[in-house]
């Protein structure tokens, strides 16, 4: 959510920000909105001087008048409930418009609609040279019986089920990125799949992207995509001091998503499932853009050495305003080398919110000065799997199909090799 008040005075700079962010929002509907709340909140206001007024000249009136007063005093009320009611009701809707008000974005962001804008920074580490046919990672797990092809039986689509080492294989790699984050100074926390809708509303889940959230029946909760929604929430409603910031936090927990309008893409393999398991990074900062530059750089820098940890070949990506969504200020994505489709694919999205969130979802501190303000978000992802399972099997294979163990990772599994299921 913006600030109203910046909106009011500065209606052109959101006006280009709706236009670059592709988003459907009349703007002059919603001041027009604001111009009417403010109007009904000046009547109301009217009104209750005016009945102040009266009350207090009733007992001083000659008994004769009084009667008319009176008669005034309920009419002045009758018409304030009237107001209260309307203002209540547009009130309401303005609040439904300005969630949908995008953040204007940085001004190096690529200007385009989509993803076809985005502009590549740099490539990190070489695609790997085979001197033998590779195997894509559906192939990699049917030679080795690393999968449960049973699986859909039970669940249905877009669900997997891993045998062997290549489940151990999963396990090391969450643990891997949790130590990783606790060296690098994160809190870590593993938190519920789950929360209110309110919680979705303060990161800009919803109401945007509600059709990819599943609900919980019989309650008022929703499956959580990303750790992002359960962390930004924390500390909903606090006043923080200056010296608490910035709050660094490695959150996670199995993720779901209902993957709507994905139909036909990735539906073989590891790519795009329903449920995942997500290790996210989350920062809580002051509300300067220095103090948000340093901590984009920071989260960007830790996803950076995670990937090369990995031994992956990777790109970033400075993602356009069309494909970055409406609350980001800057984006930057990191993709990793699939061999099997010979292209990069995202692993990663580093993001700087500024207060878009920390309005929605009432994130504060008070300042040097005293003063409570709104504080600014970044979020990145640490690693997700199985998704960053599909670049590691295909990039690390070996002739006879095993696959080879980073050696970072070694000391979690104990073993250099996955070796096939018995």
């Amino acid at each position: 959510m913006v600030d109203l008040r910046h909106l009011r005075r500065n209606p052109e700079v959101y006006r280009e920000a709706i236009r670059l962010k592709g988003v459907a929002l009349d703007l002059d509907a919603l001041l027009a909105l604001d111009a009417e709340v403010q109007g009904l909140k000046a009547r109301l206001q009217d009104l209750q001087t005016e009945r102040n007024r009266i009350a207090k000249e009733v007992p001083k009136a000659a008994p004769e008048a009084r009667p008319a007063l009176i008669a005034q005093g309920k009419a002045l009320a009758e018409e304030a409930k009237g107001v209260e009611e309307a203002l209540r009701e547009k009130e309401a809707r303005l609040g439904e418009l300005l969630l949908q008000v995008p953040l204007p974005p940085w001004p190096g962001a690529p200007v385009g609609p989509d993803d076809s804008a985005n502009v590549e920074i740099r490539r990190v580490g070489n695609p790997p040279d085979f001197s033998f046919p590779p195997l894509d990672h559906v192939s990699l797990l049917e030679k080795n019986g690393w999968w449960e092809p049973r699986i859909s039986q039970v669940s249905g689509s877009r669900t997997y089920a891993l045998r062997g080492d290549l489940a151990l294989y999963e396990l090391a790699l969450i643990r891997f990125a949790m130590d990783f984050m606790v060296r690098k100074g994160y809190t870590p926390l593993t938190l519920p799949s789950y929360a209110r809708e309110k919680a979705f509303v303060g990161t800009g889940h919803f109401p945007a992207a509600r059709d990819q959230v599943w609900p919980i029946a019989g309650t008022d909760l929703y499956l959580t995509g990303t750790a992002e929604v359960v962390l930004n929430a924390l500390h909903s409603g606090e006043i923080l001091r200056l010296e608490e910031l910035p709050k660094r936090y490695a959150g996670y927990a199995p993720a779901f998503r209902s993957e709507a309008g994905s139909f036909g893409k990735d539906v073989r393999g590891l790519m795009r499932v329903h449920q995942f398991h997500k290790v996210e990074q989350y920062v809580l900062t002051e509300a300067t853009l220095e103090a948000s530059d340093q901590a984009f750089q920071e989260l960007l820098q830790n996803a950076e050495e995670i990937l090369g940890l990995l031994e992956l070949p990777y790109r970033l990506l400075e993602v356009s305003t069309g494909d970055m969504g409406p609350g980001k200020w800057r984006q930057v994505d990191l993709e990793v080398w699939v061999p099997s489709e010979g292209r990069y694919r995202e692993t990663h999205s580093c993001s700087a919110l500024l207060d878009w969130q920390a309005r929605r979802a009432d994130l504060r501190y008070r300042d040097g000065e005293g003063k409570v303000r709104y504080a600014y978000t970044l979020n990145n992802t640490a690693l997700a799997t199985p998704r960053i399972l599909v670049m590691l099997l295909e990039n690390h294979q070996l002739e006879d199909g095993r696959v080879r163990v980073p050696k970072a990772l070694v000391p979690y599994l104990g073993k250099e090799v996955l070796e096939p299921c018995a």
